[in-house]
């Protein structure tokens, strides 16, 4: 944004230097990048923040510069003659169908104009900040839009069919030339501006060419309107049309100031093309409602978030002089409780701590101490954080790294990788959840794995000469829902990959090479720290890995995930020259499930008894098969377990188990091996 600092003199008292001006104006927050000089001039190009469309004309800069300079602005409030009609008389000359778009709209006719070149002073002023110099009429529209920060578009008239116009949503295969004289088609999500049979502009984006001023314009008809910003932001999008207009309309404009504008651009006109204003309607169907703000004391308030010890008088002050203005105390009056009300053209002004924020920011954040405020609460954690929490700490004593990659990736990976079960919805027309405007060339889709990302990391290590590779991610996966007005479908989703050797700390030489079972035990590692009592995997085909080394991860008979090796035609397009082994769970669908609950038992009285037991068994025979088979034995040998236990409190002597008979050897070590039989029974729980 380049900001004239001549023009800043006309609009408010400055004793600064240019370069002192940058410096203060860098100090408030609206950080100055350079300043130059232009002709007698000199220019100041301010780095706005999306949030701060105010300051997007010399008029909100010079608002900032007030309340640190302590200075008056010096521009008028001009009134032309009370000619204006009213709302319903001026539905002959404007009307708007569609008020949820176009919230509010003037129009004002000046007849009698002359165009003409500008003069020398209105050139300078708009080369000095960039624009070009057109006629008097489009100069004066577009100063006054850098001098007031509002929008407007002037007609001739007289091409505008019956003289009037309308605002509403264009109709579908509607076309307009516009003033760069592209020809563009509208769609129904479009509003425009229309006189009794087309569309004449684009609302709040770009004029039309048909009905633009030129040499042989004798009436004007000039509109300042206030358009929806979303909306505008849209119509900008799908016609890759970005203007100075679009741009201050997308972000928000003052709906307050389109008679100072009007007035304005109308006073410059009459003065330099000697026309007249006559007519003007001014038709406002939505009604601007300011955000009520309530601080119990903003002093207090300044002091708890920011540190900053400001006088209340102070802090009244600084509000005041940015325009957000004290309303009505509360009854309390011990505790100072105001309702301030935020201004028109500060659209970001909602809560308690953008007040404060505005009250730091003009004292100096430089002035904030470097210590952190007392905390008088505790944040709590989101539903199942904790558990994410040990699940990560978990893969993380295994070796492995976390990695963090983007959410959008290029259309070439659509259909290469199978995603985890739950992702993809089957009643859904489309399969991905695609971008309009991708922040990386390219990457368009909303990444329905997170695979993708995490080979790019293998590839980027490889690259950089590191062969052993153990990473993690946990981050949401996106697919289309059914249903016209339905939300993309997102899920919490978890991906190993691993690859290379399992090395040891201080030891130059890998202890082995991972393998399968290595991405299958971590697999199991991360799931048991969640608190799932028992993960089940079955041979399965799945596209991206290799047949016979892949497999479903399921718990409780439900699939949630795979886990295998890369299959050999997807290493090859990321030039792998080793084995890489993935794993990608439903992590969502897995925390549903409530955790397992912890089991505490007393340490065992007796020493352990290790026992090596070697089956014989098929090859084709799953793991889940034995141990199945070992645990229903087992179910049957633990119900002994109780019985047991009372054999062994009531044989506590060999008396009160035989009697009055001594033991003989014979009995005792018959005994000792009864006790022992009973005392080994296994006691897993399945």
């Amino acid at each position: 944004m380049n900001i004239s600092y001549n023009w800043l003199k006309d609009l408010i008292d400055l004793d600064l230097s240019p370069d002192e001006t940058a410096k203060a104006m860098t100090r408030v927050g609206l950080a100055v990048e350079g300043v130059r000089p232009h002709v007698d001039d000199f220019v100041l190009d301010i780095d706005l923040t999306s949030n701060r469309p105010d300051c997007l004309s010399h008029l909100g800069v010079a608002r900032e510069i007030s309340v640190f300079s302590n200075s008056k602005f010096q521009i008028s409030n001009l009134r032309f003659p009370d000619n204006r009609k009213s709302e319903n008389s001026g539905d002959e000359m404007v009307r708007i169908e569609d008020p949820d778009l176009c919230h509010r709209f003037t129009g004002r006719i000046i007849r009698g104009v002359k165009i003409a070149p500008s003069p020398r002073w209105l050139v300078d002023r708009l080369e000095a900040i960039g624009e070009r110099s057109i006629n008097n009429v489009a100069d004066i529209t577009n100063y006054v839009m850098h001098e007031l920060g509002q929008p407007m578009h002037s007609f001739d008239l007289d091409k505008l069919s019956e003289q009037r116009i309308v605002v509403r949503r264009a109709r579908h295969g509607e076309k307009i030339t516009t003033l760069d004289e592209v020809g563009r088609k509208l769609d129904e999500t479009m509003l425009a501006i229309c006189d009794a049979e087309k569309p004449v502009a684009v609302a709040g984006v770009m004029g039309g060419l048909d009905s633009s001023i030129t040499d042989e314009t004798v009436n004007v008809l000039l509109e300042v309107a206030y358009f929806k910003r979303e909306s505008v932001r849209a119509t900008s999008r799908k016609l890759n049309l970005t203007t100075e207009a679009s741009y201050r309309f997308e972000r928000g404009v003052d709906i307050e100031n389109l008679f100072r504008a009007s007035d304005r651009a109308t006073e410059l006109i009459c003065e330099l093309t000697g026309g007249e204003a006559v007519d003007f309607v001014d038709i406002y169907p939505t009604k601007f409602t300011p955000n009520e703000i309530e601080s119990s004391d903003i002093s207090a308030a300044v002091k708890r978030l920011t540190g900053l010890d400001v006088d209340h008088d102070e802090c009244i002050r600084i509000l005041g002089a940015l325009g957000i203005l004290q309303r009505s105390q509360s009854e309390i009056s011990d505790l100072r409780s105001h309702i301030f009300g935020s201004p028109s053209w500060r659209h970001d002004i909602a809560i308690e701590e953008d007040l404060v924020e505005e009250i730091a920011r003009h004292v100096g954040y430089e002035n904030i101490a470097t210590e952190l405020p007392p905390a008088f609460g505790a944040g709590e954690y989101q539903e199942n954080e904790l558990r994410e929490k040990v699940l990560r700490q978990t893969l993380v004593d295994m070796s492995f790294d976390e990695a963090l990659s983007y959410s959008f990736i290029d259309t070439r990976f659509d259909g290469v990788f199978e995603t985890a079960p739950g992702i993809f919805d089957e009643m859904a027309s489309e399969t991905y959840v695609t971008l309009q405007d991708s922040v990386i060339e390219g990457a368009v889709r909303m990444r329905p794995s997170i695979l993708p990302g995490l080979l790019d990391a293998v590839r980027l290590n490889f690259n950089h000469q590191r062969r052993d590779v153990k990473l993690f991610e946990i981050g949401k996966v996106f697919a289309t829902r059914a249903g016209e007005d339905s939300l993309p479908n997102e899920q919490e989703a978890l991906a190993i990959v691993l690859t290379g050797g399992e090395g040891q700390q201080n030891r130059a030489m890998a202890l082995r090479e991972l393998d399968f079972y290595d991405a299958k035990g971590a697999v199991e590692a991360a799931l048991d720290a969640v608190g799932v009592p028992y993960v089940d995997f079955a041979v399965s085909a799945v596209k991206h890995l290799r047949a016979g080394q892949s497999a479903e991860v399921r718990i409780s008979g439900e699939t949630v995930g795979y886990v295998g090796r890369l299959s050999d035609e997807i290493a090859a397009t990321y030039k792998f020259r080793q084995p890489v082994y993935l794993a990608e769970i439903n992590l969502q669908t897995v925390l549903h499930a409530p955790a397992r609950t912890a089991t505490y038992r007393p340490i065992a009285k007796y020493p352990a008894i290790v026992r090596d037991v070697s089956f014989l068994a098929k090859r084709n025979i799953e793991f889940s098969a034995i141990r199945n088979a070992i645990l229903d034995r087992t179910k049957r040998c633990v119900a002994w377990g109780p019985i047991a236990m009372n054999l062994l409190e009531a044989g506590s002597s060999p008396r009160a188990r035989y009697g009055d008979r001594e033991p003989s050897p014979t009995n005792t070590n018959l005994e000792n091996r009864e006790m022992k039989s009973v005392r080994d029974l296994p006691r897993i729980s399945p």
